[in-house]
């Protein structure tokens, strides 16, 4: 397995994907039924790769990462060949988990407490193995406004 098993809760939510996916595999809804009661490990390799198919269409379409804590924003841009990120450390009191804590960031982005870093690097690995390695570290996929914000905020500086 490439990735990761879907879990219960996004099989669920792709129910009708998966249905296809096993159409296309010639398997009928009595014969999974069948599958898992007779021979549960096919029926478990049948879900590793379509968990493997859905990951990989998410992770081919994912272009912005970021992860928080409390005093630490980092922000990723995922293209092609390499990922671009912005490192925001906040030295205050502050909590930017919390809704104050991250409107005070974006209200005050030149305040002194303030360290920004920015670096780029090649893939080590294929790239979408990559990706998903930071969002099973916590990493969600977003929209990157925040990216684009800051980027330009310290690209001029």
């Amino acid at each position: 397995m490439k990735y990761r098993q879907l879990t219960k809760e996004q099989f669920e939510g792709l129910h009708e994907d998966f249905a296809r996916f096993l159409a296309s595999q010639n398997i009928d809804k009595k014969e999974w039924d069948e599958l898992k009661k007779e021979k549960p490990h096919v029926a478990e390799e049948e879900m590793n790769v379509f968990s493997d198919v859905v990951w990989d269409d998410v992770l081919t379409k994912t272009a912005y990462l970021e992860h928080f804590s409390p005093k630490v924003v980092n922000l990723f841009k995922c293209e092609e060949k390499e990922i671009h990120r912005i490192v925001i450390k906040i030295d205050k009191e502050i909590n930017v988990l919390e809704q104050d804590g991250f409107e005070w960031l974006l209200k005050n982005p030149n305040d002194e407490t303030i360290e920004f870093l920015r670096g780029s690097k090649a893939y080590q690995e294929e790239r979408n193995v990559e990706i998903f390695d930071l969002i099973e570290k916590g990493s969600t996929i977003s929209k990157g406004e925040l990216y684009e914000y800051f980027d330009q905020l310290t690209s001029n500086s």
